[in-house]
């Protein structure tokens, strides 16, 4: 492996065999016992080659080679409307990529190897995702460590075949599709955490650990991971995406937890980020250039997480107004006017419908107006003075109705309705139609107007549509559902996503504040 700490790259020995211990918490660990050192003299020339190929193709893990087999000259596909050719490569025909599996399989045994076709499709298609392609891997793979895919990268380059990490499957724009056929690599089964301290706050995991259970597993220690992002996320992916999710406002997004990395570049070399400080001045940010990079460069094997401490307090709040673009200027001056929140999400009055439609939540049914759903962690005195300083806030902007809580019950209750947002939305869809969610974020000052805009466009076109957001960072996702087998109505919401995209653009925003690029952004990529 090598460590990259500084412009220089200095060996590291990092591989070996692992064996399971218990730290003093009780939690469960998988401690390296170094054995060999990795001899590889040229991680930074594929570094610079994986960044120069991630950057022309945005959206996929670092293509050394891929390619449809019917196809592999000039392989297409379709992304909102748009076609996009690749640039003459050659890649791996079916031929190639079944003498690849074949060799993984002596590599790595029988049963981490899978072509059984349920497992394709499963991780062939997802039903938060409106970029499923028709093209599937020819088989998925499960290494257990980074030895493990290391060696499957150097297979998948000797054959020129596309790999594709793969996490929860939880991502919404293609991030883990498969276009060009190949590989998924499915790192669930790394799922352990590899050591934990407390002392320096904070964790190394493999990519297959789900945060909620990272958090439940440390919570004796007072420390957690302070993102809030899907329940089923794992942290290989949050990190690839540089997630975030309701808590962002207060605690930023998963780059700011990435404390170094281990990843494994396309020809199977193996390079840590750096070492374990808080903070460096030595060198590149490859924490940086890795997180969000969606396994464009690399496939991330190790993280290494710096964790927060447990607020001793939390109250939660909603707070109602007449319209859409009320709520949203007054989430911009709470912001602005220095309240410490833990969150702001905005549901209009449509999602607030969708809600009720569904049985409601928290045992009770809601207004259906656009809602804030604010949430406050601290110490006792500060929630209760920020709490009031909100309510001022609300106010201010004629505020419909305004509830707190602070008791768990009571705050699990306010805040249910804002957590069964997406199921709500599925669960209500009409038979045969499906749900395009997407996401820009833009300056807090120019929020609200992109909210109205992009609702009123879609209201426009006729399209059921809803808004949801992570308001207090700028940052929202617009909820429409479709048709897809009226041609018509499809190419209605692909122009309605690309017009807000372009809007976002426009008001110096980006195309997505937190779901990634993958296939379904790839054209709107800034």
């Amino acid at each position: 492996m090598r460590l990259v700490d500084t412009a220089l790259l200095r060996a590291k020995t990092l591989s070996g065999s692992r064996v399971a211990v218990r730290n003093r918490f009780g939690i469960r660990l998988a401690s390296t016992s170094p054995t060999s050192r990795s001899s590889t003299s040229r991680a930074y020339v594929y570094l610079a080659t994986g960044l120069a190929v991630g950057c022309a193709f945005g959206g996929r893990f670092y293509e050394s080679g891929f390619g449809r087999p019917e196809n592999r000259d000039a392989p297409r596909w379709a992304i909102a409307g748009t076609t996009h050719q690749s640039s003459g490569r050659k890649y791996a025909d079916e031929k190639a990529m079944l003498k690849a599996v074949d060799e993984l399989r002596i590599l790595l045994g029988q049963d981490a190897v899978s072509v059984d076709k349920s497992d394709v499709e499963e991780h062939s298609f997802s039903e938060w995702s409106t970029s499923n392609t028709e093209v599937q891997p020819v088989a998925i793979v499960r290494p257990k460590s980074t030895e493990q895919v290391s060696a499957v990268a150097r297979v998948c380059t000797k054959y020129r075949v596309p790999m594709v990490p793969y996490g929860a499957g939880s991502s919404v724009e293609g991030n883990f599709s498969s276009p060009y056929s190949g590989i998924c690599i499915d790192l669930s089964s790394m799922d352990k955490i590899v050591s934990f301290h407390p002392e320096d706050m904070d964790v190394v995991v493999q990519p297959g650990v789900n945060w909620t259970n990272l958090n439940n597993d440390i919570k004796d220690s007072g420390l957690f991971l302070p993102l809030d992002p899907s329940p089923t996320a794992l942290i290989g992916g949050m990190v690839s995406t540089n997630c975030s999710g309701t808590n962002a406002t207060r605690y930023g997004t998963m780059k700011d937890y990435v404390v170094n990395l281990t990843v494994v570049l396309a020809d199977g070399s193996v390079i840590k980020t750096r070492n374990r400080p808080r903070k460096t001045s030595a060198g590149y940010n490859l924490n940086g250039l890795f997180a969000g990079s969606e396994g464009t460069l690399g496939i991330i094997t190790e993280i290494t997480i710096k964790l927060a401490t447990v607020p001793s307090s939390y109250s939660v709040a909603i707070v109602t107004f007449a319209n859409i673009r009320q709520a949203a200027t007054a989430a911009s001056k709470m912001i602005r006017s220095g309240v410490q929140v833990a969150a702001v999400e905005l549901m209009d009055e449509v999602q607030m419908q969708i809600i009720n439609k569904n049985g409601g939540a928290g045992g009770r049914m809601w207004s259906e107006l656009p809602t804030l759903f604010i949430k406050f962690s601290g110490t006792a005195v500060a929630v209760r003075d920020n709490v009031k300083s909100v309510r001022t806030v609300a106010q201010l902007f004629d505020c419909k109705s305004f509830e707190s809580a602070s008791t768990k019950d009571q705050m699990d209750a306010l805040w249910s309705a804002r957590k069964q947002a997406l199921w709500a939305s599925l669960a209500v869809k009409p038979e045969g139609t499906e749900v395009w969610s997407t996401d820009v974020a833009v300056p807090l000052s120019r929020m609200a107007e992109l909210i109205d805009i992009s609702k009123e466009r879609a209201n426009k076109l006729g399209l059921f549509n809803s808004i949801l957001g992570h308001v207090g960072d700028g940052n929202f996702h617009q909820m429409i559902m479709y048709n897809p087998n009226i041609p018509m109505q499809k190419k209605a919401v692909a122009d309605c996503v690309n017009l807000m995209v372009e809007d976002a653009l426009a008001m110096e925003g980006t195309v997505s504040g937190e779901h990634g690029i993958g296939l379904g952004k790839k054209a709107r990529y800034h």
